[in-house]
């Protein structure tokens, strides 16, 4: 990755559209940022993320919309892949999928977080989902390796 792309990806973390901004895309940015903004507000996001913090996980899944929240790993990620992409941080083949599988497992951890237990404890719908994080990022790096050699 290059490196003015790692300050968009920061940035892009911090909050989806950032990255975008700062890459001059001002209206997939500001688009960005009012889709996180409405997500969060519908999900009730910034109390779910209080109550986790604070242990509080089923009050935490008791106030989680879940049918906006799974919308928020997939504009996450794509925040993030697109504003480095952008930045021209993406310059190898398939470097989407790393993205695209992490998405696509936090959705899965996201779905299963208000019953799946980890040693018999619920995570929730802030905690699960990060640890379906790993898995992801793993998962599109072993496939993105073998789609180029396969190619």
């Amino acid at each position: 990755m290059k490196k003015n792309a790692y300050e968009k990806v920061m940035w892009s973390i911090v909050l989806p559209g950032f990255g975008q901004l700062l890459n001059g895309r001002y209206f997939k940015g500001t688009l960005l940022i009012m889709l996180e903004i409405m997500i969060s507000v519908q999900t009730n996001l910034n109390e779910v993320i209080l109550l986790s913090f604070h242990g509080k996980i089923v009050d935490a899944i008791n106030v989680t919309n879940y049918n906006w929240m799974l919308f928020y790993p997939c504009i996450y990620c794509f925040s993030i892949w697109d504003s480095v992409k952008d930045a021209g941080g993406v310059t190898k083949r398939y470097s989407f999928l790393p993205y695209v599988f992490t998405a696509f497992f936090t959705t899965i951890g996201l779905v299963y977080s208000s019953e799946l237990t980890i040693f018999g404890v619920i995570l929730g719908p802030i905690w699960l989902p990060l640890v379906f994080l790993f898995p992801g990022i793993a998962v599109g790096l072993i496939l993105r390796k073998i789609m180029i050699n396969i190619s």
